[in-house]
């Protein structure tokens, strides 16, 4: 019962926080056995892997599974709600439809990994490592600040602020500094998604929406813009160089501080 007033608490004040300034690692101490340690060992968690059912799916919510080496495993609609998994290794591991609602992630190897589907709502995920990971059809409302996902996807993913749901303040992902070079982001929703400082080199956004999206500072060298809805947009200082596709660009010429753009 404790426990889960516990876990009730801490996801009040996830969200909160979240939706304040997605910022809360400020009044939690990230080296505490909470936040590094494991309850679990990796065996422990196959075996509860093991009994889990499409009806009855693996429940992980709140577990400490830091540090862990879970590389590989099936987590196919896992319920990790809450689950502390930072530093965790879950490198070519499927999760698919999984639950990450208010995980932390922070420094998590996700590499190859495929998230296709899965529900990331306040995740904390900075400096996680999701290169050539697959999120596509993911709903993705999570800090990602300074992540790498090279060559990653997240086609047809759900990162955007939604409107008509915002009473807690403006939830949606943040990518400030994150590395998405080569990204797969075709028809990704990107709507007021924070990319400030984000490196989008190459990166395919055929048919995304960067509606009143932040991209100050932003590189989009060489990104494939077909499609692309740049309408209130915020262009300050972004690197536009050789994009591919601007002439087929959707309202470019209502996007924000495009005078302060870098062409060359």
């Amino acid at each position: 019962m404790r426990r889960t007033a516990a876990l009730t608490t801490l996801g009040f004040a996830l969200v909160a926080t979240l939706a304040s300034a997605q910022d809360m690692m400020r009044d939690v101490d990230l080296t505490s056995p909470a936040m590094v340690s494991a309850e679990m060992s990796r065996q422990e968690v196959e075996a509860t892997l093991a009994n889990a059912s499409a009806g009855a799916p693996a429940d992980l919510t709140g577990r400490r599974l830091s540090g862990l080496d879970l590389s590989g495993l099936d987590l196919t609609k896992t319920i990790l709600r809450t689950a502390r998994l930072n530093k965790t290794k879950l490198a070519g591991a499927r999760l698919d439809g999984a639950i990450l609602d208010q995980a932390w992630l922070l420094d998590a190897d996700l590499t190859g990994a495929s998230l296709k589907g899965a529900n990331l709502f306040a995740a904390q995920m900075a400096r996680a490592h999701l290169d050539g990971a697959d999120l596509t059809g993911a709903r993705i409302a999570a800090d990602l600040s300074g992540a790498s996902l090279v060559g990653a996807t997240i086609a047809d993913a759900h990162l955007g602020a939604d409107m008509r749901n915002q009473s807690m303040g403006l939830i949606r992902a943040v990518l400030r500094s994150a590395n998405l070079a080569q990204l797969n982001a075709r028809n990704a929703d990107l709507s007021r998604v924070d990319l400030e400082f984000a490196s989008l080199k190459g990166a395919d956004l055929t048919g995304a929406s960067l509606r009143n999206a932040q991209l100050g500072g932003a590189d989009l060298t060489g990104a494939t813009v077909i499609d692309t809805d740049f309408e209130g947009a915020d262009l300050t200082s972004a690197k536009l160089i050789a994009p591919i596709g601007l002439d087929r660009a959707k309202n470019f010429d209502k996007a924000k501080n495009r005078e302060r753009l870098i062409r060359q």
